[in-house]
């Protein structure tokens, strides 16, 4: 068994042991080829209980300095990201930067699975944001289904502001998968919108949100 697999059936066995999770959709991720998960964001946990769930490794990013940490603190915490396939993204960098979406470019050319929040960033109300068009961009340069995924009660598990995890049972739903015509990076901003719009669309499905028409800010803390 791999790293990753090893990390991956750990992670999903201690989630479902503490949280007891429903997952609804499984067969909705493409058994092979390129694809696209954009998920709503309520936790800083998210991207984690994603990549342990589904049944195909997903890379998502996570913030750089989860892997320099120094000590065994530092080298488990390492260890934990890259074993999840993690991306390393430094502080700052916005997951819609050109330099990030080329990273996940690259990660669809070779057949792989991405994650992406096309919120940007965590919402702290409850409430789904407008979502910001690097994964329509994602979409229509690549011509790879993109899987909605709706999370429900994960931001229970760690509220905003606090470190502590709490066991919490919560839902994640896949959503059919979204696939739009492959038109290159060429493409014009209307089209990026529109396949974006219908992305958040399928996600508020998903996941009852209220839904907000401007973007998420990030607080300055963050």
């Amino acid at each position: 068994m791999g790293v990753y697999d090893l990390t991956r059936s750990t992670t999903r066995g201690l989630i479902a042991g503490l949280c007891r999770p429903t997952v609804e959709g499984l067969h909705n991720v493409p058994a092979d080829g390129p694809f696209i998960v954009a998920a709503n964001h309520l936790s800083f946990l998210d991207s984690v209980l994603v990549q342990a769930l589904m049944p195909r490794p997903v890379a998502f990013f996570a913030k750089a300095e989860y892997f320099t940490g120094t000590g065994l603190k530092g080298a488990l915490m390492k260890s934990f990201f890259e074993g999840v396939g993690s991306i390393p993204v430094e502080r700052g960098q916005q997951a819609a930067s050109v330099q990030a979406l080329k990273t996940l470019l690259d990660l669809l050319e070779q057949g792989d699975g991405v994650g992406i929040y096309p919120e940007g960033t965590r919402s702290r109300d409850g409430r789904l944001y407008r979502g910001r068009t690097g994964v329509g961009w994602l979409a229509l340069t690549t011509g790879a289904p993109v899987v909605p995924v709706g999370l429900i009660g994960t931001d229970a598990l760690q509220p905003a502001g606090k470190k502590g995890i709490r066991p919490q049972h919560f839902t994640l739903r896949i959503g059919r998968p979204l696939v739009f015509a492959k038109t290159g990076p060429g493409h014009p901003l209307p089209a990026r919108r529109s396949a974006t719009d219908a992305i958040m669309d399928s996600i508020a499905e998903l996941t009852g949100q209220d839904r907000v028409a401007h973007y998420n800010q990030s607080p300055a803390a963050e």
